[in-house]
C-alpha cells in the first residue's frame, strides 16, 4: 500500500533542509538530540516530513557555501509557522565511528571538517549515523503552525495534521539518486 499522507516529522537545521530539496545531499549525519530515548539516535519512521529548525544552527560547522544561508535566530526562537515543503524516504542508515571513512564523505554533504569532528568526539562511544535520503518535493508547499511540542532537543515529531504526499516528485531521477547511494556506500563498506 502507498503512503498518502504523513504527519511524522524529521527535525533537521533549516540550511540542511534545502540542501536536500534542492539536490545538493542526500546525506545527514546524526548522533541525535538530547532528548532521544535513551540518549541514542534512531529512526523513529522511514518516510518522514522535512521539518526546518533554526536555533542550532551554526554557519561555522558548515562548509563556506552553506555557511552564509543561516539565519541566526536567539535561543529559543522559532517561526510562528513552519514552511512544510518536502518528505524524505530515508533509504540507507550507516553507523560510522571511523573519523577517516567520515573524512571521505566531505564531498557528499554540507558540513565542515569541524562538524565531523565535533560529532565524532560527543558520545564517543556511539557512532555517528550517517542518513541517506530519497527526497520528494511536495506538490504544494504546506505551512503548519508552530507548537510548543515541535521544540526541544529531539529529532522526530508528530505533526498535529496529516500532510498529503500525493503528487510529490523526487528530486533527483532514479539513475542519480542510486549511483549517489553506491559511491557513498562503497565509501563506507
Amino acid at each position: 500500500m502507498e503512503l498518502t499522507t504523513t504527519f511524522h516529522a524529521l527535525k533537521e537545521w533549516s540550511v540542511a533542509v534545502n540542501a536536500l530539496e534542492s539536490g545538493q545531499t542526500i546525506m545527514l549525519l546524526r548522533k541525535g538530540g538530547i532528548h532521544e530515548r535513551g540518549g541514542r539516535f534512531t529512526v523513529a519512521h522511514e518516510r518522514v516530513l522535512l521539518h526546518p529548525t533554526y536555533e542550532h544552527q551554526q554557519s561555522f560547522m558548515l562548509k563556506a557555501e552553506y555557511a552564509d544561508l543561516v539565519y541566526p535566530v536567539t535561543s529559543g526562537w522559532h517561526p510562528e509557522t513552519t514552511r512544510i515543503g518536502s518528505w524524505a524516504e530515508i533509504t540507507d542508515i550507516l553507523p560510522v565511528a571511523d573519523e577517516s571513512i567520515v573524512s571521505k564523505l566531505l564531498p557528499f554533504h554540507i558540513w565542515n571538517e569541524y562538524f565531523i569532528s565535533d560529532r565524532l568526539k560527543w558520545k564517543p562511544r556511539q557512532p555517528l549515523y550517517i542518513l541517506l535520503l530519497r527526497t520528494y518535493k511536495l506538490p504544494q508547499v504546506q505551512y503548519i503552525p508552530y507548537l510548543p511540542e515541535y521544540g526541544g532537543c529531539k529529532s522526530w515529531i508528530d505533526l498535529n495534521q496529516q500532510v498529503q504526499l500525493e503528487g510529490s516528485k523526487a528530486v533527483l531521477s532514479d539513475d542519480v539518486y542510486g549511483k549517489l547511494v553506491e559511491t557513498i556506500r562503497g565509501i563506507i563498506v
